[in-house]
C-alpha cells in the first residue's frame, strides 16, 4: 500500500487569503492617499512661511525696500532651486511683487495652488496665500492649479 501525500494549499485557502489582502488594501489605500494630501498641504504651509521670511529678508537686504520674485529670492539663496522652479510637493507657487513707487509702499502676494484639486490623485484640497502682513490664509481648491487672488474669500490657517 502506498500513501500519497498531498501537500500545499487548496484553491479555497488561496482565494480566502487573496480576499483578505483585497479587503486590507481597500481600507489602507484611501487612508494612504489622504495622508499624502495632508502631507502636501503641510509642506505648502511650511513653504509659505519660508516665503514670508525670505521676502522680509530680501526687502531688508538686497531688495532695497522692495520684495523679490521667486527667481530673485533663489538668486540670493533665500529659497531652494526646487521652489524657485514654481512646483513643489504637489503645489504650484507664484509670487507677485509690486515695487514701491510714488509714496505707495512695496508689496507682494504669494500663492500656493494644488496641482490637482479633485479626484483620487488630488495633491491638495486647499489653496494658500500670503502677503507682506505675514498672515497665511486658505480657501478650498476648486479647480486644478487655480491660485487664490487678493479678493478671494479666505480664512487664516489654524482657525
Amino acid at each position: 500500500m502506498t500513501n500519497k501525500r498531498q501537500e500545499g494549499f487548496s484553491l479555497i485557502e488561496l482565494l480566502i487569503v487573496v480576499a483578505i489582502i483585497g479587503i486590507i488594501a481597500a481600507i489602507a489605500i484611501p487612508n494612504l492617499l489622504a495622508s499624502k494630501r495632508a502631507a502636501n498641504e503641510g509642506s505648502a504651509q511650511a513653504t509659505m512661511r519660508t516665503l514670508t521670511g525670505a521676502e522680509a529678508t530680501y526687502q531688508a537686504t538686497a531688495g532695497a525696500g522692495n520684495f523679490g520674485s521667486l527667481t530673485e529670492l533663489s538668486g540670493q539663496s533665500l529659497v531652494d532651486t526646487v521652489l524657485a522652479g514654481g512646483n513643489k510637493s504637489g503645489y504650484h507657487f507664484v509670487v507677485t511683487e509690486t515695487d514701491a513707487a510714488g509714496g505707495v509702499p512695496a508689496s507682494y502676494f504669494s500663492t500656493a495652488a494644488a496641482l490637482k484639486a479633485t479626484g483620487v490623485t488630488a495633491t491638495g484640497t486647499r489653496n494658500f496665500a500670503s502677503s507682506e502682513s505675514g498672515v497665511i490664509t486658505f480657501a478650498a481648491a476648486t479647480a486644478d492649479d487655480t491660485p487664490m487672488t487678493a479678493s478671494t474669500a479666505s480664512s487664516p490657517i489654524g482657525q
